[in-house]
């Protein structure tokens, strides 16, 4: 995505009359990161009572894919490489979600699968009931994992969106028994 050069719009302006100031001094839970987090689960939940579930996660996972692309070749360049390794793919997913305030760690990796946990979504309240918002991490595991190991399959064991106390997400990163039989969404890399 390029970057486009944004300016800032000050609180109060020179001229501002008396009752646009007193509206600006209200005391409103307003501002930018809850406007997008309330618009991406009134996205959702509109998608999910027009077209159902299935759908409405159909289209947020292809919004996921676009942002894991995006995100994965940030990353990339950072680190100068053309290929993440697996442990480099488990600490970028931990990074990502911390910068989107997030709270993911590694439970368990090895070659056939990572394992991470999550104590505290990007989306905060807003994820509440709106279980399609978790293909926004589904895809964007799933793609950076298979478009630098070849293969991943993210199961979304736990989740904050359905009323669990945290999320437990494993990425699986080969076809062994255990990943076939598990419920979740496959990804390849290009």
């Amino acid at each position: 995505m390029p970057e486009t050069k944004v300016t800032s719009c000050p609180a109060a302006r020179a001229g501002d009359t008396e009752p646009a100031l007193a509206v600006q001094r209200l005391d409103i839970k307003l501002e930018r990161d809850i406007f997008l987090r309330s618009l991406i689960r009134e996205l959702a939940g509109t998608l999910e009572d027009i077209v159902g579930y299935d759908e409405a996660a159909g289209y947020i996972s292809l919004v996921g894919q676009n942002i894991g692309e995006w995100i994965n070749a940030l990353y990339k360049e950072a680190l100068g490489v053309t290929s993440l390794s697996r442990q480099q793919v488990a600490q970028v997913l931990v990074d990502l979600k911390r910068r989107i305030e997030g709270c993911f760690s590694v439970v368990r990796e090895d070659d056939a699968s990572i394992v991470l946990t999550n104590s505290s979504c990007p989306f905060a309240e807003k994820v509440l009931n709106r279980p399609s918002m978790c293909m926004m991490t589904s895809n964007v595991f799933g793609t950076i994992a298979a478009n630098n190991l070849g293969y991943a399959k993210v199961v979304l064991k736990e989740t904050i969106a359905g009323g669990d106390e945290r999320c437990t997400v494993i990425v699986y990163l080969q076809r062994t028994d255990e990943a076939v039989a598990a419920v979740g969404r496959e990804y390849y890399g290009k």
